[in-house]
């Protein structure tokens, strides 16, 4: 199933990442890419907002992961934008707990391709002027989180 979304304001995008927040469930997969304020940590913070979080949730950019296990659904907030190979990707640990617990959210995830999970809602975000357009594709159950949008 594909959804287009077109999100006018950091607000609209906040309260779209709630949406998708709600419809989340244990092992969920979501995939995002798009380009540099595309909106993605800012969808993150929506959904992170869904699932209980009232503190700061920033771009792991440098951390590479951020969890918060006091979540609803432990959230793994996980960006791959400064790896440079799938065995720096391999080494963090990420792809042996992927989908095995709580909720993944990877940021940049288009850099590695094939090292995700096939059964995941893959989310593309695309300026438009001032508008970001949000392209979500998802396979098997995860197809009902892009229905969510």
């Amino acid at each position: 199933m594909t959804v287009s979304v077109r999100v006018e304001t950091e607000a609209e995008m906040r309260a779209l990442g709630a949406r998708l927040g709600e419809a989340v469930f244990p092992g969920a997969v979501i995939l995002l890419d798009g380009d540099l304020a595309a909106g993605k940590t800012t969808l993150v913070q929506g959904l992170a907002r869904a699932l209980g979080l009232r503190g700061p949730v920033t771009s792991p950019t440098y951390a590479i992961v951020n969890e918060y296990p006091q979540a609803h659904l432990h959230l793994c907030h996980v960006d791959v934008y400064r790896l440079e190979s799938v065995e720096e990707l391999v080494a963090t640990g990420i792809l042996d707990r992927v989908g095995e617990e709580g909720c993944w959210v990877v940021e940049w995830a288009s850099r590695f391709p094939t090292a995700w999970p096939v059964e995941a809602l893959r989310v593309t975000i695309s300026l438009d002027g001032e508008t970001r357009v949000l392209v979500a594709e998802g396979e098997g159950k995860h197809a009902s989180l892009g229905a969510a949008l």
